[in-house]
């Protein structure tokens, strides 16, 4: 038996994941049909994508990997790929997702299930405060001392956004909200499309002590378009600097929050052994804006901005059990992301030493077991970036129909009872 053609059970996969063993499970069928069943830590990678995306995603050649589709034949062509991409241990899934299905595994729907699942269980146990579309609709219309913060990427509050709010992208709300709202009269409600970066932007700063009154806007631009409120387009207010007095107090207050979540903390002593351990993966992620990494990052380091990479762990970190390393150059978002993914059950360093890191970084390149980007003509890279079967989310853009809008959210409701009848997620909430 080849190992294109070996197989693991969903016993051994799940007996991996109570474990915290390493192991990436990959969906290889198009996103769309993804989306509508799926394991909980199952990540999508097309079979089209492999060649692009496999080796940013799957940093050790060597990695436990396990594909699948639903009868279609792409598995073992993906498993084929993958091995001839230089990856080693790669098996397919027995019975594909019908034989997860009939061992009695826990099937999810929609996409960036982890980390949504995981919002509503933090909302669900710390009981999130927050507000309805209306009650934040009259305090705006009322003129009252609000600042409305929103945590999405910019390009999609860009797109359609609450009236009046501010783009501030998940993991800078730590660092932003004392400047954006000196007064601690001033109340901030904090805002994504749905529920989940709202939740987990809220929670971030009240774990951070802020002296101001901070609420969720329960169920995000989707309860705004369902009250029938208007949303605005091509705002392009964003967020300011800071002093250096916030950013201290931005910093001692995150800091706290790591600690009680159990972060790790590396210097670069702990970075080289990590590069040169050939048996266990490590992602190595800066969570500053993409705007600061392009001005300069420290080598092997991966863009990752700190909200999008909590609302995003099964794109960014697939391989489940992996360690993850977080630097930026403030203190405060990289302990305040970091606090999320150990609640997450990942086990997450944040980098507190970087000198000498950057020197340390070019024996990457020299590591056999490291998977390296692969060499593309022209015709495999169109192939592997055409969008294909894309899964249009529920809460993006401007025209979803309602009834959809509605299903989506009753939907996350129930995330919690999902998690509990599938019991390999680890999570849990300071």
């Amino acid at each position: 038996m080849t190992q294109a053609t070996a197989c693991k059970t969903f016993q051994e996969i799940h007996a991996a994941l109570l474990n915290q063993r390493e192991i990436a499970l990959f969906d290889v069928r198009d996103e769309d049909i993804f989306a509508q069943a799926h394991p909980l830590f199952a990540a999508n990678l097309p079979l089209a994508k492999i060649p692009l995306e496999a080796w940013r995603r799957i940093p050790r050649l060597d990695t436990d990997i396990v594909v699948y589709d639903d009868g279609e034949g792409l598995a073992q062509q993906a498993a084929d790929a993958l091995l001839a991409q230089g990856y080693t241990r790669v098996a397919l899934l027995a019975g594909g997702l019908a034989g997860w299905r009939e061992a009695g595994g826990e099937l999810f729907i929609d996409v960036n299930v982890p980390s949504k699942a995981f919002g509503e269980l933090v909302e669900a146990q710390r009981h999130t405060p927050a507000l309805s579309a209306q009650q934040v609709k009259a305090l705006l219309d009322a003129k009252a001392d609000v600042v409305v913060l929103d945590a999405r990427r910019f390009e999609e509050y860009h797109t359609m956004n609450i009236p009046g709010s501010i783009s501030v992208p998940g993991a800078e709300l730590a660092l932003r909200a004392r400047a954006l709202a000196p007064d601690p009269a001033t109340t901030i409600i904090v805002n994504c499309a749905g529920r989940t970066r709202s939740i987990i932007g809220t929670q971030s700063l009240v774990n951070a002590g802020l002296p101001n009154k901070v609420m969720a806007l329960r169920n995000g631009t989707i309860g705004w378009t369902l009250e029938g409120q208007a949303l605005e387009r091509g705002a392009e207010r964003r967020f300011c600097s800071v002093t250096s007095a916030q950013a201290a107090e931005a910093a001692l207050a995150a800091r706290k929050v790591a600690d009680l979540a159990a972060v790790r903390r590396a210097n670069s002593r702990d970075l080289a052994r990590f590069v040169v351990e050939s048996s266990r993966s490590s992602y190595l992620l800066d969570v500053r804006t993409p705007e600061e990494y392009a001005a300069g990052h420290l080598s092997g380091f991966r863009s990752a901005p700190g909200g999008q990479l909590v609302q995003e762990t099964d794109v960014t970190a697939p391989v489940r059990g992996a360690r993850i390393v977080l630097t930026d150059d403030d203190g405060v978002r990289a302990n305040m992301t970091a606090s999320w993914l150990a609640q997450m059950g990942w086990e997450v360093w944040v980098l507190d030493d970087p000198i000498g890191a950057e020197a340390l970084m070019t024996k990457l390149s020299s590591r056999a077991w490291i998977a390296t980007e692969p060499q593309l003509d022209e015709a495999q890279k169109q192939r592997a970036a055409a969008p294909g079967g894309r899964y249009r989310r529920p809460y993006e853009g401007t025209d979803n129909p309602r009834a959809a809008m509605q299903a989506y959210l009753d939907w996350e409701y129930g995330l919690v009872a999902q998690l509990a009848r599938d019991g390999t997620h680890g999570f849990r909430v300071i």
